[in-house]
């Protein structure tokens, strides 16, 4: 019996990241649905604020709630609660993304770390001395930490928005990039808005932290205790009078991120394997903890608490501070206040000059720094995205001024959701109109691809369908008896059908022998085919075929496809390949593959779904990239010959 795939909703994703959303693009797809949430949020504060003879907004929001043990406890009102305790979660988040991008992904090469860093300097100091500009002297200059800090949320929702949802390297920017802005935003809260600090009580939170951090060599036990741990760092950052948000961030930070090894995903299935002979309480448990254990502590809290955080944490924060009585006295004051235009213009233009001029600094040949991962209209996109501010922004709105200050501080903050998205919008459309050849050059100047593919193709050695030239490589890490390898074929056939010579397509074995039984003798057959030159007729019958992978079946096969049965079943019998295979496998160890169907794309790992339109995406993405290089590579070299053609006149 064959498998219809045809028939199979193709929803699948590759290998540990199959049933996960944590990695860059699951994370900044919910991040753009999450800043659409935040923003009704934010018009139906608005409205509330202002419905006739009604005061029930500032009533419900200055409700004071407490929670005690004993004489011991904590009251605020319910605008705190959600500012210092719902918005924790927030940044932890922000926190557990960032060290994922420090461990896995683009900022594992730390010298890249400059670029971001220095940009977001940049994007901080240029407003900064715009909005005192504006206030310094005036009744408004203690306000200036309100015109510092991106917004995590809107300014990736508004990269989703305004520009492809390949450019990962824009939103990885971006998000490094705020993640240091908030990390300089909370410290300044800590620091300059903060009236009254416990020493006592901030050291306990660093000695808990410190504490939490070392948990991670526990033998047992570590999940209860980190979650114990965590809420009494916060309470004592409360105590501390040092705002609690900080103790997310720094959390989420420490929370190492790491690919699940071969040998636990094994175990895991030895245990699981044990649970169904015998279905016992110890057994389950046990299965349940070795199941977790395979997962980093950062992939498991991202999965758990980023749909929390986009659509319910960040859209009640709104809820609970962007709500303005607007008067025409308000609207008014806001025209010529300075504390208005302080924010609204320190972000609107401050940010993208500061972000591109911090960027160009940084990647100074002279300054030995790296070369940036955008180019330079792609850097102003980013600026202008950046200009968003928000969580923070109304923060220290909050903690700074009061009254109509405060109320004209918001709205200048509230403007620039709308003003930013615009200016990034304009910039992307500029971006789209420069010519070919300028843009190639402007890529063709950015930094390299981190390659995750340690072993490169061999047309030599590697089962290779499509050109050597062709401008994008796809390669898989499969198995012929697992089902999503199945499922994914039908996709890579569209795929070749649809790009032609422009891509090539290598399968690389990786036979799952805990989960399917047959999967090593079946890679074994195909090289076995390969030695006869039926590679790829093998291949697509061994998928077609995922149910009759035992040795009579395979030796039928062979007959079927006209193979030499004889020596096909002498090579079978004899484990001839088994070292090709191995060798196969050893290349995913190196790669860090643990499952199938693993897909590389121009060597970078591919994650998330891999659906026609998915891979399609990818796949397009990689070959314009790959042209834009080609073309930029060629007016290099057409902009050098003069000089060469000179020299032999």
């Amino acid at each position: 019996m064959s498998i219809d795939t045809g028939a199979i909703n193709f929803g699948g994703r590759t290998a540990w990241a199959r049933n996960l959303a944590a990695p860059v693009r699951s994370f900044l797809s919910t991040e753009s649905g999450g800043a659409v949430v935040t923003f009704a949020a934010a018009v139906a504060a608005l409205v509330w604020a202002n419905l006739p003879g009604s005061h029930s907004y500032e009533s419900v929001w200055t409700t004071t709630f407490a929670v005690r043990v004993g004489n011991a406890g904590i009251a605020m009102d319910l605008r705190h609660w959600v500012n210092e305790g719902l918005m924790t979660l927030f940044f932890l988040v922000v926190g557990l993304e960032a060290k994922r991008q420090l461990d896995l992904g683009e900022l594992r090469e730390r010298r890249r770390l400059a670029i971001p860093v220095f940009a977001a300097i940049g994007g901080i100091t240029v407003p900064l001395l715009i909005y005192l500009a504006f206030n310094a002297g005036g009744a408004g200059g203690h306000g200036w930490g309100a015109a510092m800090s991106t917004d995590t949320a809107f300014a990736l929702g508004a990269v989703a928005l305004v520009t492809p949802r390949t450019a990962t390297r824009l939103r990885v920017f971006l998000l490094t990039l705020a993640v240091v802005d908030d990390l300089a935003a909370l410290v300044v809260i800590a620091t300059v808005y903060t009236t009254h600090v416990s020493i006592a009580a901030l050291g306990t939170a660093i000695a808990l932290f410190g504490v939490l951090v070392a948990l991670r060599f526990a033998p047992f036990g570590r999940g209860v205790i980190s979650i114990g741990l965590s809420v009494a760092i916060w309470v004592a950052m409360v105590k501390s009078g040092v705002d609690p948000v900080i103790s997310g961030l720094a959390i989420g930070l420490a929370t190492s991120a790491y690919p699940p090894s071969r040998e636990d995903l094994e175990r895991a299935v030895a245990v699981t394997r044990s649970f169904r002979e015998q279905p016992t309480p110890e057994l389950a448990r046990s299965a349940q903890q070795t199941l977790q254990a395979t997962l980093s502590a950062n992939e498991r809290l991202q999965y758990d608490l980023h749909p929390y955080t986009s659509y319910v944490i960040v859209p009640v924060f709104a809820l609970a501070n962007a709500g303005i009585h607007l008067t025409s006295r308000l609207m008014s004051d806001a025209v010529t206040s300075p504390i208005t235009l302080g924010i609204l213009i320190g972000y609107v233009v401050g940010k993208p000059i500061g972000v591109t001029a911090g960027s160009w600094i940084a990647s100074r040949p002279a300054l030995h720094g790296p070369r940036s991962p955008l180019s330079g209209p792609a850097l102003v996109t980013a600026g202008a995205c950046a200009g968003i501010g928000f969580t923070v922004s109304l923060l220290v709105s909050s903690l700074a001024f009061s009254g109509e200050r405060l109320n004209e501080a918001r709205l200048g903050t509230l403007v620039t959701v709308i003003v930013a998205p615009a200016l990034a919008w304009l910039a992307t459309q500029v971006l789209r109109r420069l010519p070919s050849t300028v843009r190639a050059r402007q890529i063709g100047r950015t930094a390299e691809d981190i390659i995750d593919l340690v072993d490169e193709v061999d047309p030599e050695r590697d089962h290779v369908r499509g050109p050597d030239d062709a401008p994008v490589t796809l390669v898989e890490y499969g198995d012929f008896e697992c089902p999503y390898c199945g499922q994914a074929e039908r996709v890579i056939r569209e795929l070749l059908a649809e790009y032609g010579d422009d891509i090539r397509y290598v399968w690389r074995h990786l036979p799952l022998n805990d989960v399917h039984p047959s999967a090593q003798l079946a890679a074994e057959a195909s090289e076995a085919a390969a030695a006869q030159g039926w590679f790829w007729e093998m291949y697509d019958t061994l998928l077609s075929h995922q149910d009759e992978l035992g040795p009579r079946a395979l030796v039928r096969h062979a007959g079927d496809l006209g193979l030499d049965t004889e020596r096909f079943r002498e090579e079978l019998l004899g484990r001839q390949y088994t070292s090709r295979v191995s060798e196969d496998v050893s290349s995913a160890d190196e790669s860090g593959v643990s499952g199938t169907p693993t897909f590389f794309i121009n060597g970078r790992r591919h994650y998330g779904v891999y659906d026609i339109d998915t891979l399609t995406e990818a796949v397009g993405a990689a070959k314009v990239r790959a042209r834009q290089l080609a073309q930029a590579a060629q007016a290099d070299g057409a902009a050098a010959e003069p000089a060469g053609s000179g020299v032999q006149t």
